[in-house]
C-alpha cells in the first residue's frame, strides 16, 4: 500500500493538539507524527482543517434503510458502508428489544458481516468494534420504542448464549437496574467484559447506584428512557450527576434533548464523561416519512423518528458528525473536547479504547479531516480515502 503523509496545523493526539505536522500513514496504519517534512512520499496538505481520529458511534441501530434487527450480513454491510461516508468510522451494532432467538440470529449476522468484510481487501467501511445489546431487560413505564411484549428479566445465561451467536462481539449490554437479578447480571456480565449499561428504567437513585457499583458503567441516552431528575427522587439522571466514573451517553440533535440540559449534563460530570451518540435508526440518511422501528410503525419528520401509536420520540437520524458540531455550536464545549467527547470518549466508555478513538502509530488508520467550522471534509478508513 502507498506510503504518504497528511499535513495539518490542527492535528488531535492523544495528548492534545500538534500545532503543526506531518501524519505518516503506511501500509494503512498510523505512523510517527514529524514536524519535519517526510522525503519520498505524497503529501497530502490539510492545513485549516481538522485532522481527526474517525468518530466512534456507540449506540447506533442502522442507516439509509437498513437495521441490525435486519438479521441480515448484507444489511449490516450496508450500513458500514453508508456511515463511513459521514465520517463513522467504528460503531457498535446495535439491537432492540426482541424475542431471543431474533436477538441472537442479529448477534449472528453481525458476526457473519465481520468476517465477510474481513475477508475481501475491497471493502471500505466503517469497522464492527462490537455489539450493544439495548435491551431486553428493560420496564414497561420507560421502555420508549422497544417493544413491551418482549421485556424480561436480565440472565447472564441467556447473554451467553447470545454471546456464542455473536462469536464474542458483545461489548455492551443495557437493562433497567430495578429488574430482578440486576446487580447479579451486572457482575457477572462485567467480569465476562461486557460493559454494563442502565436505561429505559423507572430506577430510583437507589437502584442506579448499587448498579453501578456492581459495575456498570454507562447511562443509556442520558435524559430519555428514564424519570426527570426530582429533587427528592434524582434517580438515574441523579446518579449520572454525581457518579464521577460513570459515563453519559448523550443524544444531542436538539430534540431529545434540550440544549440547555446537554449543558448541565456536561458541567456536573465534565465532558470527559459526556458520551455522544446519535442512537440512529435505518430511517437515518433517508427523507420524512412511514417507516419501521422492529416490529413498531414510525413517521420520520423534522430528522426525528416518533412511534405512529404512542407519538414520542423513537431515536434520530444524528450522525456523529453533526452531533460534535451543535455541542460546539451550542457553546458547551471547545471544538477539541467534541472531537474527543466523538472519539477517546465514546471508546474509553465500553472498553473498545485499544482499537479506535485515538491516533497512534500501529492504529488502524482511520481518521476524519474537518473544516474550520467542524463541516466533515474527508474520510479515511484503513489509509483509504472513502469515496463521497
Amino acid at each position: 500500500m502507498e506510503r504518504y503523509a497528511i499535513v495539518s496545523n490542527k492535528l488531535v493526539l492523544p495528548g492534545g493538539i500538534d500545532g503543526f505536522g506531518y501524519l505518516m500513514i503506511e501500509d494503512g496504519k498510523f505512523g510517527q507524527v514529524s514536524i519535519d517534512r517526510p522525503e519520498g512520499v505524497r503529501i497530502v496538505d490539510r492545513t485549516g482543517c481538522w485532522v481527526a481520529p474517525g468518530f466512534v458511534d456507540t449506540h447506533i441501530h442502522g442507516f439509509v434503510g437498513h437495521d441490525v434487527m435486519d438479521c441480515d450480513p448484507a444489511a449490516v454491510t450496508s450500513i458500514c458502508e453508508a456511515l463511513a461516508r459521514v465520517g463513522t468510522t467504528s460503531w457498535l451494532a446495535t439491537t432492540l428489544t426482541a424475542g431471543s432467538d431474533t436477538t441472537g440470529e442479529a448477534c449472528a449476522s453481525v458476526a457473519a458481516a465481520v468476517a465477510a468484510q474481513k475477508a475481501d481487501p475491497d471493502f471500505v467501511g466503517t469497522r464492527t468494534q462490537g455489539i450493544f445489546l439495548e435491551g431486553p431487560f428493560f420496564t414497561e413505564e420507560h421502555k420508549g420504542a422497544q417493544n413491551p411484549k418482549y421485556l424480561v428479566d436480565p440472565s447472564f445465561e441467556v447473554l451467553q448464549g447470545w454471546q456464542e451467536a455473536a462469536g464474542g462481539l458483545i461489548r455492551k449490554s443495557a437493562l433497567a437496574p430495578e429488574r430482578a437479578g440486576s446487580v447479579d447480571y451486572v457482575a457477572q456480565a462485567t467480569a465476562a467484559g461486557v460493559a454494563c449499561a442502565i436505561g429505559h428504567s423507572s430506577a430510583s437513585y437507589g437502584d442506579a447506584v448499587a448498579a453501578v457499583l456492581a459495575g456498570a458503567r454507562v447511562v443509556v441516552h442520558t435524559y430519555n428512557g428514564m424519570a426527570d431528575l426530582g429533587h427528592r427522587d434524582p434517580g438515574i439522571v441523579g446518579c449520572a450527576m454525581t457518579s464521577p466514573g460513570l459515563y453519559a451517553e448523550l443524544i444531542c440533535d436538539g430534540m431529545h434533548v434540550d440544549p440547555v440540559a446537554c449543558d448541565a449534563l456536561v458541567r456536573s460530570k465534565g465532558w470527559e464523561h459526556v458520551v455522544l451518540i446519535t442512537d440512529c435508526l435505518s430511517c437515518g440518511g433517508l427523507p420524512d416519512g412511514d417507516y419501521f422501528i422492529g416490529e413498531l410503525p414510525i413517521e420520520l419528520r423534522g430528522g426525528a423518528a416518533y412511534l405512529k401509536d404512542a407519538g414520542n420520540l423513537a431515536g434520530s437520524t444524528l450522525t456523529m458528525a453533526k452531533a460534535v458540531r451543535n455541542v460546539v455550536d451550542w457553546g458547551m464545549v471547545t471544538a477539541e473536547q467534541a472531537i474527543r467527547m466523538g472519539t477517546e470518549v465514546a471508546a474509553r466508555s465500553c472498553g473498545i479504547y485499544d482499537r479506535c478513538g485515538r491516533i497512534l502509530p500501529g492504529r488502524d488508520a482511520d481518521l476524519v479531516v474537518l473544516d474550520s467550522n467542524l463541516g466533515l471534509v474527508e474520510t479515511y478508513v484503513g489509509g483509504k480515502l472513502v469515496e463521497a
